[in-house]
């Protein structure tokens, strides 16, 4: 009877050996397929996190790491061969996974900051706000209660942020008189208030081009002027509905009273353009996600024509999300060292609406709101607003190809 009961526990312990060796393997393979899941879904979400701070102008470093729980990525970003590729490896009990995204800089117009100005700089005043970050090549000033919700950045060794209050970081050779609830980074300060970390003998930060070129300026009148041309009586008036463009008008637009004009497609105007008292501006719905560039210039008088104006509560409506009426002045006043504004928009003037001066003043008052504005020069003052919007950063045009970084490749490695 030992005997027999021997023999049964020896064939007892070779069947639960048996049984048992496969439920550890299973048991192993699924907490090897959840660490190798783990590690995946941090990678991923790491190359997104990156892929989007490059795509919409954010600070991002060479390398950010990233730690969920136990799970560790460490995320690149290089440039090879003028493409930005952003990879990942996730990590998780050594259960390793590697993802990589591809960006290829678009050639058309992008807008990465609320307020970006050339050398003539910006002078905010009188309550004016602006709700995203500044780009400056010249000075940052400032007087009363204005407000930078943002960062803001006065580039080059002339750098200077004066008068201005800043919610997040200030870059710029020299800080005077400002307060900064973020970080400071600079190479003189004086009489300033700064919340966060002061960066004493910071380098400056280098100078930056505006967003569009005047080589897309004309690709966007040429397309205007493939449209035909306005052959009517001059100026230009329009005062009751409307559909306009793609279309060249060889003299001054006046677009007023009640007014409601819809473009369905670029208009380049030859002379002065405004809009006024009333009058409502749409993108056709035809153009659903896109963007209408409406320019104003004169080439043989760039100096004292080309002005665009809009005014007392004129509204602008895109269609769909991601478009926007993109307002351009090729006015050379303020370059050559004039005080003609190349355009101003004031009282209570508002909507989808991007300005663009490259050459000019651009004079912002009296409780405008508006999505983004660049120019030359660019002074804000009574309650007027700029609230940035993220799209900006890779906007669609009728014409031309779109600006920004756009995603070519997204895959596992």
């Amino acid at each position: 009877m030992i005997m027999a009961v021997l023999f049964l526990l020896a064939a007892s312990s070779i069947m639960l050996s048996g049984v048992a060796a496969p439920l550890v393997t299973d048991v192993r393979t699924v907490g090897d397929f959840a660490a190798s899941r783990q590690s995946f879904a941090l990678a991923e979400g790491g190359v997104e996190d990156v892929a989007y701070r490059i795509k919409e102008g954010l600070s991002v470093s060479d390398i950010e790491n990233f730690t969920e729980g136990s799970v560790t990525a460490e995320v690149t970003n290089t440039t090879v061969l003028g493409e930005r590729e952003v990879a990942a490896v996730g990590e998780e009990r050594n259960a390793v996974r590697r993802t990589k995204v591809v960006l290829v800089e678009g050639e058309g117009g992008s807008f990465n900051y609320g307020l970006q100005a050339g050398e003539g700089g910006i002078n905010l005043k009188n309550t004016s706000s602006i709700r995203g970050n500044v780009f400056s090549n010249g000075p940052v000033t400032g007087e009363n209660s204005n407000i930078v919700s943002g960062d803001i950045i006065s580039a080059g060794s002339t750098g200077r942020i004066d008068g201005v209050h800043a919610t997040g970081t200030a870059y710029a050779h020299t800080i005077d008189d400002s307060d900064i609830d973020g970080d400071a980074y600079y190479m003189v300060i004086d009489d300033t208030d700064v919340d966060g970390t002061e960066h004493p003998n910071s380098p400056d930060i280098g100078t930056s081009t505006l967003s569009i070129t005047d080589a897309q300026i004309e690709e966007w009148k040429d397309a205007a002027f493939a449209g035909g041309t306005y052959e009517g009586e001059c100026p230009y008036k329009i005062t009751s509905s409307a559909t306009i463009g793609p279309i060249k008008v060889p003299c001054d637009l006046q677009i007023e009273g009640t007014a409601s004009v819809t473009l369905a497609g670029n208009v380049w105007i030859e002379g002065d353009l405004q809009v006024q008292n009333s009058a409502t501006v749409n993108v056709s719905g035809a153009l659903s996600g896109k963007t209408v560039a409406v320019v104003a210039d004169k080439p043989s008088d760039p100096a004292s024509k080309g002005r665009i104006t809009l005014s007392n509560t004129t509204t602008f409506n895109g269609s769909g999300e991601g478009s926007y009426i993109l307002f351009v002045s090729q006015n050379t006043s303020a370059e050559g060292g004039g005080g003609t504004a190349a355009i101003e928009v004031q009282n209570s003037a508002q909507g989808d609406v991007l300005v663009y001066a490259p050459h000019g003043k651009i004079v912002l008052k009296n409780s405008v709101k508006l999505k983004e504005v660049s120019g030359y020069l660019i002074e804000a003052e009574n309650s007027a607003e700029v609230t940035y919007e993220t799209g900006l950063a890779n906007l669609l045009f009728t014409s031309g190809p779109s600006g920004g970084w756009n995603l070519t490749d997204w895959e596992e490695i």
